[in-house]
């Protein structure tokens, strides 16, 4: 250890004995009265110290005021260098910031917000457009430039005009024609990793382990009030369309199910109580008198 290091971490004495000053500084930029007693003095270096008081401020509990002091070399006059509250080491502070797309939750999305996609989300993967450049609206596009925006818009000029003119613009038996009609001729698509984390949430809320389903006369896959999805889910999940069910309008699973089945036609009987161990409803017969003697 050189001389230095060991001179900065032992306190100069004329700045350790500062403590009016560091005071003085602390309550000129505190509030009156939370200023609190003197905890400490820390060396920060050569002919620097720093004074910790305790702030009794509240809502700051656990707070130091901290004052710097410091002197020249050769110099016997203590001059202030800084005050600051800091927090110490049982002080309450708020929470580590977290970005917010990590703080985002389900039913967090207004009216006009907006939620930006990343070009690498591994919900998606590319879909085939028919075309070698997404469009310009997706997020997997480069920058897009004032004569490719223009270009964009006459294409679409042009593409409206065809239409009015009932010219197709998809010849019929192509590849791009059966991705139309699959759904399949967007820029991005749902990959395999979006479909199955999909599946596992409305598993989990409208699901066969939940406790609707296993009170319930029968499974969604025979309710005439399911409807199927498309695609490979359509094999697993289903559209629930009754208005009295908690699932109205949600995505089920065909081994869901609740009590406004369409086929729970039959009002299921309701159990009998069990007879009580103390009966105090009847009632015992008792004599009156003496039993009549025999003959």
């Amino acid at each position: 250890m050189s001389a230095a290091t060991t001179r900065s971490r032992t306190p100069d004495r004329l700045c350790a004995e500062a403590v009016d000053l560091a005071r003085s500084a602390a309550e000129e930029a505190a509030a009156p009265g939370v200023v609190g007693e003197h905890v400490s003095a820390v060396s920060e270096g050569d002919r620097v110290v720093t004074h910790l008081f305790e702030c009794k401020e509240i809502g700051y509990r656990g707070w130091r005021w901290a004052v710097t002091v410091a002197r020249a070399s050769r110099s016997k006059l203590v001059t202030l260098d800084e005050t600051v509250l800091l927090p110490g080491p049982d002080s309450l502070q708020a929470p580590e910031w977290v970005p917010w797309s990590d703080r985002l939750r389900p039913g967090d999305m207004g009216p006009g917000d907006l939620l930006p996609t990343e070009a690498a989300d591994l919900r998606l993967e590319p879909g085939f457009s028919g075309e070698d450049t997404p469009p310009p609206n997706s997020a997997v596009t480069d920058a897009v430039t004032p004569q490719a925006l223009a270009e964009l818009v006459e294409a679409e000029d042009a593409e409206e005009t065809d239409r009015d003119d009932a010219t197709p613009l998809i010849e019929r038996g192509t590849i791009a024609s059966v991705a139309e009609e699959l759904g399949m001729r967007r820029a991005r698509v749902l990959s395999r990793y979006g479909l199955h984390i999909a599946a596992d949430r409305w598993d989990e809320s409208f699901g066969a382990k939940t406790p609707m389903a296993q009170a319930a006369p029968a499974p969604c896959v025979s309710c005439g009030f399911l409807l199927p999805l498309a695609g490979s889910l359509r094999q697993a999940f289903g559209v629930c369309a009754n208005e009295f069910s908690p699932a109205d309008g949600r995505v089920v699973s065909l081994a869901y199910g609740c009590g406004g089945h369409s086929e729970a036609a039959i009002m299921p009987t309701p159990p009998r109580p069990a007879p009580h161990v103390l009966d105090e409803l009847g009632a015992d017969a008792f004599p009156l008198g003496p039993p009549a003697a025999d003959g």
